[in-house]
């Protein structure tokens, strides 16, 4: 294992693997790293997509007239996962998490937007397109995750940004991945994963969850057509029964508005 740092922080990468971690969160990079005539090579979209970003590049600011769109995941016919527990769908639970963000981002000078206020199914397309309309300067996603039965001790926080044109995906859902894609929400790459590895880290510190680490995809979600920094946040399993009690709980929600919340001052 190795160490890059910089005044932003530290990168750690493993020979061999493509996870890394950056200040002590797991990020997923797009290629092993390689140990040739004991020189360490990384594969030059790393360098440019992962590494310069964190290590070099300023760390994300936000302007004075600060236009954010929240978007609460599924809705109406579109119901998402289930809980484990009771039954109740995932397109309750992240309203309601929408909800509760908007209010606290509005107290810190944000003007926001929520894609849907009420259990209405919105498609993608129209979340996008609602998201250009309104001009705003980030976007984010909110869903909660569910595992195979067969694994319902799986858990944890995951955060998701568009994976870099010319890179593989760390996650593709059953979707195509077509690494020489390029598409609307790549003009953002260096943007995006620093929203994502800011709010990943303020979840995880707030709620204590397991760290399933910042990923790069192309499925076919509403970040592809975005254009200013966008991420998805899957806020825990509601398949494991110990995450489904958390998220069923208005205090658990309340803590994960308040870190995304606390992440964007």
């Amino acid at each position: 294992m190795y160490a890059v740092g910089s005044t932003n922080g530290v990168l750690v990468l493993e020979i061999g693997s493509r996870e890394a971690t950056w200040n002590g969160i797991e990020i997923n990079l797009g290629f092993e790293p390689q140990l040739i005539d004991k020189q360490i090579f990384l594969h030059e979209l790393d360098l440019q997509r992962n590494l310069e970003p964190l290590l070099c590049d300023p760390p994300l600011t936000f302007g004075t007239n600060r236009v954010i769109v929240i978007d609460p995941g599924h809705g109406g016919s579109n119901v998402g996962t289930q809980s484990v527990l009771d039954g109740r769908f995932e397109k309750e639970f992240t309203l309601d998490w929408g909800r509760r963000l908007a209010s606290l981002l509005e107290t810190n000078g944000w003007t926001v937007f929520l894609t849907r206020t009420s259990d209405v199914m919105v498609s993608n397309y129209d979340r996008v397109t609602f998201a250009v309309a309104h001009h705003a300067d980030l976007f984010i996603s909110l869903h909660f995750n569910a595992a195979p039965d067969r694994e319902k001790e799986t858990g944890g926080l995951e955060t998701y940004c568009i994976t870099p044109t010319g890179m593989p995906s760390n996650l593709t859902r059953g979707y195509s991945d077509v690494w020489s894609e390029n598409l609307a929400n790549n003009a953002f790459d260096a943007q995006n994963l620093q929203l994502a590895v800011r709010v990943h880290a303020a979840v995880l510190r707030a709620t204590g969850l397991e760290d399933r680490g910042v990923r790069h995809s192309r499925f076919e979600t509403v970040l592809r057509g975005q254009q200013c920094p966008a991420i998805l946040i899957e806020g825990g399993y509601l398949s494991s029964p110990h995450e489904a009690n958390l998220i069923e709980s208005p205090e658990f929600r309340q803590k994960l508005a308040e870190a995304v919340a606390d992440a964007l001052k």
